[in-house]
């Protein structure tokens, strides 16, 4: 419990540290440009000199969105990985322990799932002017979105134990099969969605967002390991309880 407990507190730190380098030190990159009749007294770079006036390079501040949604959407696609890998260990052995651990493990990812779809359509708004557009990576992730609510729908909607355990295990490898197309669609297929290159965040961007996805899986398994151990005090207490009935 007390590793636990520090790995969500130092993921807590890290993950403020982040935000607040996004803010202070990280560079606010250009989003198109402005136009204004006289030379204006700003930190923005002056692009060149036209007739209409001295072009500027807009600021995207919504770019600041990057530093949280980029995070929570990779941890959804690793944590969405201990699904299928228990979901595999599960059929393989008929074991509860790993329905339970498969089961757990896809909450943590409904968790990252529904953080990536809020700051994506919040970035969305904020850098396309729409809430939503049906693009190769916003849609793959929409299916993904769906499919991890999904196998909760299909765990509730059987009684029987151990076929709902099997079913879901199924179920979870299948959703995880669409965390690498969705990850990769972007460098396969057209899209607009932006695609971060090697070597094209700046040393003080690339650092916020190090630390910002480091906090983010150190609070993402911190949440898994309490939830466990909620399971195994629950079992605990089911077993007791038996012992006094019997």
């Amino acid at each position: 419990m007390r590793i636990t407990l520090a790995l969500l507190v130092v993921g807590g730190v890290l993950t403020t540290a982040a935000f607040v380098m996004a803010f202070t030190v990280a560079a606010v990159p250009d989003f198109g440009t402005v136009t204004v009749a006289q030379e204006a007294d700003t930190v923005r770079e002056l692009k060149e000199v036209t007739e209409d006036g001295y072009v500027y390079g807009r600021p995207d501040w919504g770019q600041k969105i990057f530093y949280f949604h980029v995070p929570v959407a990779e941890a959804s696609f690793l944590v969405l990985f201990f699904t299928a890998f228990y979901g595999v260990r599960f059929l393989m052995t008929k074991r509860r322990g790993f329905d339970v651990r498969a089961r757990i493990a896809t909450e943590v990812t409904l968790l990252f799932v529904t953080l990536t779809m809020i700051t994506g359509v919040l970035w969305t708004r904020a850098a396309w002017g729409v809430w939503w557009e049906w693009e190769p990576r916003l849609t793959t992730y929409f299916i993904l979105t769906l499919m991890v609510i999904g196998y909760f729908v299909l765990r509730n909607s059987i009684e029987d134990e151990e076929r709902r355990a099997t079913y879901a295990a199924a179920f979870g490898i299948l959703a995880f099969i669409n965390a690498p197309i969705s990850f990769f669609v972007t460098r396969l297929l057209p899209s607009t969605h932006p695609v971060i290159e090697r070597g094209g965040l700046q040393p003080p961007m690339l650092v916020a967002f190090i630390l910002a996805q480091i906090g983010m899986l150190m609070i993402g398994y911190a949440v898994y390991r309490l939830r466990m151990r909620e399971e195994q005090v629950n079992d605990d207490l089911e077993q007791l309880k038996l012992a006094l009935e019997g």
